[in-house]
């Protein structure tokens, strides 16, 4: 089955509903005769559906059905294929969904990876293309020649001591005034920056002692997961103290208004001390408006890592304890990759093995596996001889 050469003729066959498909190509390039090949299997798969090309729906069009069709996303989720949709929009424009090729994605692939973009980000714009050709019945026909690019799952790492208070130094120093607040979210109370940057000051249930929260913990009302939507996480006294700073700031607020609200950050006065103006409480702040100064306090710790990497952390933490259930992650970070799942499952067993560490003898002298064997077979031995004289 496939293209052979008769002559300087290739010719295509191929079965099609259990019957012998071959005809000439009519051409002896192999290239164009394996197009050929696709465009008669097409012409004959349209038909008995009943479609005609005009029937047909181009990208744009199918993309935004297949949209409207997920009504259980989330605001986030819906952003989150939104972006990947406008990314293939610009990519395929106006072609038409049942001439999309493996080889079409072969090419998205490899224009992505020449533009710099990790293994994640292609296989997630991939991803979506595969969704919606799924959802139309085009994705079994080029599934099988479709490989998705290899991506690190050891990305994450959680922060040492020493470096979360040299990181952490660097952010207090920052001309940006939410960094701070946004940092202490992430890595005491797992928070994800969308999520913060998301939240209403209906979600806070604050306890406010002298003008100072001494307790408290969020709702999260908005996140890219359904596990992870709503969801109350108590706060530390250190976010309690960073958010005692960070919402003094605006007093105007009422329980609609953002509680990290889109502003502007200007340098004031001979001291050169960050103020804040243009706030608008009822509008989310940017991504990008703490994205650089967090680059820049990263750069000053002489630390790599991600932003990201401060839930990483929170999570760690909490597999560290042998007394936190795997339940009770899961309720105060939400959903939680199967990946790094069982990255912490190996944290946990570490800490158990550590926990079990301290029922050893401090203060006698080490025993060795084989001494310990020697002594189980010395016992079982003795056993079976009372045993036989009992008898």
């Amino acid at each position: 089955m496939g293209v052979y050469k008769r002559g300087e003729t290739y010719w295509f066959k191929f079965l099609f509903q259990g019957q012998l498909i071959r005809e000439s190509a009519k051409t002896d390039s192999k290239r164009i005769a394996t197009e050929a090949e696709r465009a008669r299997r097409r012409e004959l798969e349209l038909g008995v559906n009943g479609l005609t090309r005009q029937e047909r729906p181009l990208f744009p069009a199918a993309a935004k059905g297949w949209l409207t069709k997920k009504t259980n996303l989330t605001p986030l989720g819906a952003r989150y294929y939104r972006q990947y949709i406008a990314m293939l929009t610009k990519y395929f424009g106006n072609r038409l969904l049942s001439d999309i090729t493996a080889e079409d994605v072969a090419d998205l692939q490899n224009k992505r990876k020449g533009e710099g973009l990790s293994g994640r980000q292609i296989n997630a714009e991939v991803g979506t293309l595969r969704a919606i050709l799924r959802y139309y019945g085009r994705w079994p026909y080029i599934s099988g020649r479709v490989t998705m690019h290899p991506q690190r799952s050891d990305v994450g790492r959680a922060l040492s001591r020493e470096d979360e208070e040299r990181l952490l130094s660097a952010i207090r120093a920052s001309r940006s005034p939410s960094l701070y607040p946004l940092f202490i979210l992430s890595i005491d109370a797992g928070l994800r920056p969308s999520e913060t940057r998301s939240l209403l000051r209906s979600s806070l249930r604050l306890t406010w002692r002298n003008e100072t929260i001494s307790e408290g913990e969020i709702m999260v009302g908005r996140s890219k997961t359904e596990a992870g939507t709503g969801r109350m996480v108590p706060l530390t006294r250190r976010a309690c103290g960073a958010l005692s700073l960070w919402l003094s700031r605006f007093p105007n607020a009422d329980p609609d208004s953002f509680v990290f609200p889109f502003h502007r950050v200007a340098i004031a006065g001979n001291r050169r001390v960050p103020h804040i103006y243009d706030v608008n409480l009822g509008r989310a702040m940017s991504a990008s408006s703490y994205r650089t100064a967090f680059r820049t306090a990263r750069r000053r710790a002489g630390i790599r890592l991600r932003f990201y990497d401060a839930r990483h952390t929170f999570v760690t933490r909490l597999a560290e304890n042998s007394s936190v259930s795997e339940e009770t992650i899961r309720q105060l970070a939400g959903h939680v990759s199967p990946k790094m799942l069982s990255r912490y499952a190996h944290i946990r067993v570490q800490a158990r093995r550590d926990a079990i560490s301290t029922l050893e003898l401090r203060d006698a002298d080490p025993i060795s596996p084989k001494q310990e064997n020697n002594r189980a077979q010395n016992w079982a031995h003795s056993s079976k001889s009372e045993d036989t004289s009992l008898s």
